[in-house]
């Protein structure tokens, strides 16, 4: 493979681009550890491996665009949650982030609990082994079938998203002969995202029962009348990729607020209290999340001192953990293929994926690191933008970052934190094959979602 050097593209800090930018680290050999799992590292040869494996050879057994998830990672990070929070609270896992047979397993082995959002992640959690009472069904618009499903398996909580779905559950769970364990989500008009949070006006929104105007609190009301089912607590989540708790004290004072309510009107504690999930995961160098000791210390203190001033029994705590978990277990492998140099601009490196395997950067504009992984390098940085080969101008990948000066067509690049929601969100855009997941553990490797062929999509086109 040709490592001849490339005309020169933009290189340093004189170039402005759309993106997040930073200087180029002293080493682009070093791989960041925040960004990458755990037993992801680089070998005296210059090639990065995971589990003990060589991404080269990967590669040649799964090919590229792939994902590889570090199994024993992922094990980890559900042992280091349940042992945060400790037997006296739940954590419930969100499928949504990803999920499949093998991460339900593991799931199951490693304590946790599931939470589903919809009739074919509770299919998949059941046909592995997940108790059924170990698993919460989410959504804001719940089928009657996937209702019924979720009430005849005895799921162990549903979670109430609107009036119309309160009796509508009680309805089914009666018909039924079941009596349903259920929350109600609440909008308690905070939303947080990364390093911010807002407390007002952000109950327009799809889910839950605002707060406002005693929505909530009319929600419990009617809950509480109901035979078909049983009312064990308030679900609030409050958004996405947080790092700072500042907006999580906010949301427990105001759902303590309604508990403190409840008690007063009808006599009545409930017992459990859902504070969501949301937290965040580094997907560059400038994110900084917390550990998950550190995050069950401080929703803990914030739920007791709010519950003392109430004069209420601290309730059970449950949290939800998605991305948390998965999403720093796992990168994708991507095929070098066209590198374009727009002179004064950029450079163009263009993979064997894009946005059908990663929608976020195109839907969130979403930030992410890449290495350079099939070898050691010490060329000089470029400034790249890496991208898809889909037909759209915004199939993007990698918005800002820096790449070796003499990268080629052929070398393996890795894009990491990519075990959240780039799977579940995997599209066939452009008649594109997802890529396979690749569990890698101990030295050994093997497919845990299979890559899609060309077979697949013709099997679906019944015309």
């Amino acid at each position: 493979m040709s490592r001849s050097a490339h005309p020169a593209g933009p290189r340093h800090a004189d170039v402005l681009t759309e993106g997040h930018y930073a200087a180029p680290p002293a080493d682009l050999n070093v791989l960041d550890e925040k960004v990458w799992a755990r037993t992801v590292s680089r070998n005296d040869d210059g090639a990065v491996t995971v589990g003990g494996i060589e991404v080269t050879r990967l590669a040649e057994e799964f090919g590229t665009p792939a994902y590889f998830l570090d199994e024993s990672d992922f094990r980890a990070r559900c042992r280091a949650w349940a042992d945060a929070f400790g037997p006296g609270a739940d954590v419930f896992y969100a499928g949504k982030a990803f999920l499949s047979r093998a991460v339900v397993r593991w799931l199951k082995e490693e304590g946790l609990n599931l939470d589903v959002c919809s009739g074919g992640e509770l299919t998949t959690a059941l046909d592995a082994g997940m108790p059924a009472e170990r698993i919460a069904f989410h959504g804001n618009n719940k089928t009657v079938a996937e209702i019924e499903r979720a009430v005849q398996v005895g799921v162990g909580r549903i979670v109430l998203d609107s009036f119309q779905e309160i009796v509508r559950v009680s309805h089914i769970a009666q018909r039924l002969g079941k009596r349903q364990r259920v929350q109600i989500r609440v909008t308690v008009g905070v939303e947080a995202h990364t390093h911010e949070f807002i407390a007002t006006a952000h109950e327009d929104q799809k889910f839950g029962i605002a707060l406002a105007g005693g929505q909530a609190a009319e929600a419990v009301r009617r809950a509480l009348t109901l035979d078909g089912i049983e009312l064990i607590g308030i679900h609030s989540h409050i958004g996405s990729q947080i790092f700072d708790m500042a907006g999580f004290e906010v949301s427990a004072r105001r759902v303590v607020q309604l508990l403190a309510e409840v008690r007063d009107e009808h006599g009545v504690e409930l017992p459990e209290i859902d504070l969501g999930g949301g937290l965040g995961i580094a997907y560059t160098s400038d994110d900084d999340p917390r550990e998950p000791h550190e995050i069950a210390k401080a929703l803990g203190d914030i739920v007791t001192r709010e519950c003392e001033a109430a004069g209420l029994a601290t309730p059970r705590i449950s949290v939800e953990p998605g991305r948390a978990i998965v999403g720093p277990t796992a990168f994708t492998l991507y095929e070098v293929g066209t590198i374009k140099h727009l002179e004064g601009l950029r450079t163009y490196v263009s993979v064997d994926g894009g946005m059908s395997d990663n929608i976020r950067t195109a839907l969130y504009d979403a930030e992410y690191s890449v290495a350079l992984v099939s070898r050691r390098s010490d060329a000089e940085p470029m400034l790249v933008r890496v991208v898809g080969k889909h037909c759209e101008s915004g199939d993007i990948v990698v918005k800002d970052a820096f790449l070796p000066s003499d990268l080629a067509p052929g070398d393996l690049i890795a894009v990491p934190a990519t075990g959240a929601y780039c799977r579940s969100m995997a599209s066939n855009y452009n008649h594109a094959l997802r890529p396979p997941v690749v569990a890698v553990r101990d030295g050994e490797a093997r497919e845990i979602v299979r890559r899609e062929t060309e077979e697949d999509l013709l099997r679906l086109d019944v015309g």
